[in-house]
């Protein structure tokens, strides 16, 4: 069974904002156990743990001799090695790998600089004459995004793993107030929301804050 990384206390108190998430998922999807190992943030930067990520972050993935890291390796294995994360057409295949990049190369991006301005920078001077830039950026992505999903439920046929990437990257916006400003990506986020494999990931990661915190 494999085992995954994970904050002992996450910074995002228990959204499912931090990248084990998309793990955890995935595993869900596939119908495939696994163990979590919880890490502080003290205990990520030691030699253990950076033997497995050279960053010191999570999440990580072990199962037998294969140790991996970066969220997007991690679910593109799983999604290769299990069925129901990527389609049987080799084709349809390839473009789902490649809305697994365009979800973390060209849609995250600004979206976490956004968040990470509206997080660390409110107290700064330049803040208020920044943020309208910084909103922009994403509102130019999410606009390219709905042109392209239209009144389609996911990006290209059936969900796969490109649509779990760009979902979980999505979420980062919901508390921003511009997802409201483009229904239908809204309403994508919330389908894949409320697939049933994804309610089991979030209630998994919800229940370690919610530990923690009672701690």
């Amino acid at each position: 069974m494999p085992t995954i990384t994970a904050f002992e206390a996450s910074p995002d108190r228990g959204k499912g904002h931090a990248r084990d998430m998309r793990v955890r998922w995935a595993l869900e999807e596939v119908g495939q156990p696994y163990d979590v190992r919880l890490l502080s943030f003290a205990a990520m930067k030691q030699p253990a743990h950076r033997a497995l990520h050279p960053f010191g972050q999570i999440p990580t993935y072990e199962d037998g001799d294969l140790t991996l890291f970066e969220s997007g390796a991690i679910v593109l294995h799983i999604a290769e090695h299990h069925d129901g994360l990527l389609p049987k057409d080799a084709n349809a295949r390839a473009r789902a790998v490649a809305w697994m990049f365009a979800a973390l190369s060209t849609v995250e991006p600004p979206i976490v600089e956004l968040s990470m301005a509206m997080m660390f920078e409110r107290d700064r001077s330049w803040y208020a004459e920044r943020l309208p830039g910084l909103q922009e950026h994403v509102r130019i992505r999410l606009g390219e995004l709905s042109r392209r999903l239209g009144k389609a439920d996911w990006l290209d046929g059936a969900f796969s793993a490109g649509d779990l990437m760009m979902v979980t990257v999505l979420r980062r916006l919901n508390t921003s107030g511009l997802l409201d400003e483009y229904p239908d990506i809204a309403a994508y986020v919330a389908r894949g929301e409320a697939r049933p494999a994804f309610r089991r990931a979030f209630e998994a990661q919800l229940a370690v804050f919610n530990a923690a915190s009672r701690s």
